[in-house]
């Protein structure tokens, strides 16, 4: 309640510039004395409170489906019966067929913006959800047999907007596309490490990956951070066996 009011003298004073001198200010003495619901609280709360409901993080999902497939200048069905088996099999087809229609009926009215999408996402969930997302789509790409280079554009333009770190893009990326080193790109350490950094290595990303820091209630991003724990897994167990770890 404090910040409030001293935005309010804080405009009065110096205007939009003390308004916004004063809500910090305020913040702050909220914090100190604890003055809201019990419990001390920082400004940054009012900043980060929102979140995103099912509704609108499944319509979001399903733009950024619809710029990956769209990404190499043809749809291709086996991309769409991807997309739409994934949802059916996590919502329900009645669900499912309702979430697709609602897409068609913004998709008609508006053009769809990867970076204003990803603004919203930005603002509502947390980076481990946005890792299953890019995770999500790479499968969807994957899913006509190869990753085009148009889609790898897209996704890592998608994956800038989210402000995912370019290691992490490319330790995803190193789950679908084979190349030489695979395994010590998905850990994110050079194959010249030492076995302890390997290990290391492994440590952080499958704390990183596990399952349950997704922390969400959506069912297609929870099988995502399944999927891609046990990559990691399998990137391990694979230098395991190179090296002769125990």
């Amino acid at each position: 309640m404090i910040k409030w009011i001293a935005a309010f003298i804080g405009f009065f004073i110096r205007g939009l510039s003390g308004a916004v001198l004063g809500f910090f200010a305020g913040s702050a003495l909220d914090s100190l004395f604890g003055t809201n619901s019990g419990r001390a609280k920082t400004v940054f709360d009012d900043f980060t409170r929102q979140s995103v409901s099912p509704a609108d993080f499944e319509l979001n999902l399903l733009s950024l489906c619809s710029i990956v497939i769209k990404a190499d200048g043809q749809v291709s069905q086996r991309e769409m019966d991807y997309v739409r088996q994934y949802f059916v099999g996590t919502y329900g087809k009645e669900k499912a067929n309702a979430i697709f229609r609602s897409f068609n009926d913004i998709n008609k009215k508006r053009e769809i913006s990867a970076q204003r999408i990803c603004s919203f996402l930005n603002q509502r969930t947390r980076y481990e959800v946005r890792l299953q997302l890019l995770h999500f789509l790479f499968g969807i790409a994957q899913a006509d047999g190869s990753v085009s280079t148009p889609e790898i554009s897209k996704i890592r333009e998608i994956a800038r907007y989210l402000r995912v770190s370019l290691n992490d893009f490319e330790s995803i990326m190193a789950m679908f596309i084979k190349s030489a080193n695979n395994s010590y790109k998905i850990l994110e350490v050079d194959k010249s490490a030492s076995n302890e950094e390997v290990k290391k290595a492994y440590r952080k990303m499958a704390k990183k990956y596990h399952p349950d820091r997704v922390n969400t209630q959506d069912e297609a991003i929870k099988k995502g951070a399944e999927e891609k724990f046990k990559q990691v897994q399998m990137a391990y167990e694979t230098i395991q066996k190179e090296r002769g770890i125990g």
